[in-house]
């Protein structure tokens, strides 16, 4: 079935000699790291280009050693020296993985995984669209080389972070430990969730974890809020003109990918279905919540109504770290 795109490969055995030196081949940045919200726009007619370069950028600043690329309608990823888990965005296909200890095919869809070892290449014989994070860390020898949320019985539905709610999707596919999931990876982690109203938190610059939100369905109202006025927040700290403009919102879109760096507070609302994608993995302790602290700011400068600090309410009442 794949024997068409298979014949490519004599021809692109010097491409992946060049590449072997790693496959994005990019110096590092240097510039501004206050946290902020970055959302490339793939699913837009034009790929928002430059919403990616601007999200990739911030990433790779953060993370030395880490990469995060977009294929859009792609038959093959090349072998490569990284380590990559390639999230599919979009299409449908039967793929084939070469180059490894032994060959394995699989049907490919929105919402799967293919982890690529030092080496591999992926070849389909139908477009896909993919977004890969290149890994320094290799996973366990006993991760899967195709991961398949929705066709795997070792991943179920399990209620937790950001989705709690009784009957949650929440499939996990790669996480940090054990007794939550079959697939362990202290590289990179991902849940696939639907998201209708997450507790309000954030990731310590310290010790938690950048995120990402694939987003791969919306309900109308689909949204995230988000604020980098975290130290305000803690402190309570927060007179009337700050809390008008505490929190931004921004409605969201298929194929939307989303980033989130570590020491910004987010909260996910509306009904949105998303791969969430953690580097290097959801490490325990690192779910700070706040929602206890805009409550307390919203209760002591008497806002209601409109001008009432956005928070989740039975989340409000304590600390809450997860």
């Amino acid at each position: 079935m794949l024997d068409s795109v298979r014949s490519w490969i004599p021809a692109l055995t010097c491409v992946w000699l060049l590449l072997s030196v790693g496959c994005a081949g990019l110096g590092e940045f240097h510039g501004d790291r206050s946290p902020r919200i970055a959302i490339a726009h793939l699913g837009s007619i034009d790929g928002d280009a430059d919403g990616f370069a601007a999200l990739r950028s911030a990433f790779r600043l953060r993370n030395p050693g880490h990469d995060v690329l977009y294929r859009s309608d792609t038959r093959a990823l090349l072998p490569c020296s990284i380590t990559r888990a390639a999230f599919v965005a979009q299409g449908k296909a039967r793929a084939e993985i070469s180059g490894g200890a032994a060959h394995r095919s699989s049907n490919l869809a929105t919402g799967d995984i293919v982890v690529l070892r030092p080496g591999e290449g992926l070849l389909t014989d139908a477009p896909i669209s993919f977004v890969i994070f290149e890994v320094p860390q290799p996973p366990p020898a006993d991760i899967h080389g195709f991961i398949r949320p929705d066709w795997d019985p070792a991943i179920t539905d399990t209620p937790g972070g950001c989705a709690e709610e009784e009957g949650a999707y929440r499939r996990i596919l790669l996480t940090w430990k054990p007794e939550v999931g079959p697939y362990i990876w202290h590289g990179l982690n991902a849940h696939r969730v639907r998201i209708t109203d997450s507790f309000t938190h954030y990731h310590p610059v310290d010790g938690g974890f950048d995120e990402f939100y694939l987003v791969q369905m919306v309900q109308p109202g689909g949204a995230i809020l988000t604020s980098a006025h975290t130290a305000a927040i803690e402190s309570r700290d927060v007179d009337r003109a700050l809390s008008a403009e505490l929190f931004r919102k921004d409605e969201l879109s298929v194929g939307d990918l989303v980033y989130l760096p570590k020491g910004l507070i987010h909260r996910g609302i509306g009904g949105v279905l998303a791969q969430v994608i953690t580097v290097p993995g959801f490490r325990p302790g690192a779910e700070i919540g706040v929602d206890h602290h805009l409550r307390a700011i919203s209760e002591e400068l008497g806002l209601s109504g409109d001008e009432l600090i956005p928070y989740h309410q039975q989340a409000s009442s304590e600390p809450l770290v997860k």
